[in-house]
């Protein structure tokens, strides 16, 4: 599975340069590139927080879940088991 990030997507729709959000954001524009291009393992919510709340959209706007080839939906744990999300979370 692989998670996709179409920031760059939305920052053509909204018409925003990256080194005006990354300035909003408050990290550089490294940063913000690496986010761009997936190049990082997570990105913390509050600053998802911040990019949504610039760009006036959801998360789900700026990152996509992609199956591998191999993955069957019987594989995915459900919720409670070793990897999902039990109550409480």
């Amino acid at each position: 599975m692989a998670i996709v990030v179409t920031l760059d997507e939305m920052l053509a729709r909204r018409k925003v340069k990256s080194r005006d959000l990354a300035a909003h954001v408050g990290i550089t524009e490294a940063n913000l590139s690496l986010l761009k291009s997936g190049k990082v393992k997570g990105v913390r919510f509050e600053t998802l927080s911040a990019i949504c709340s610039y760009l006036k959209c959801q998360p789900a706007d700026l990152l996509a879940w992609v199956p591998d080839a191999d993955t069957k939906d019987s594989e995915a744990p459900s919720r409670g088991e070793a990897g999902g999300l039990a109550q409480g979370d």
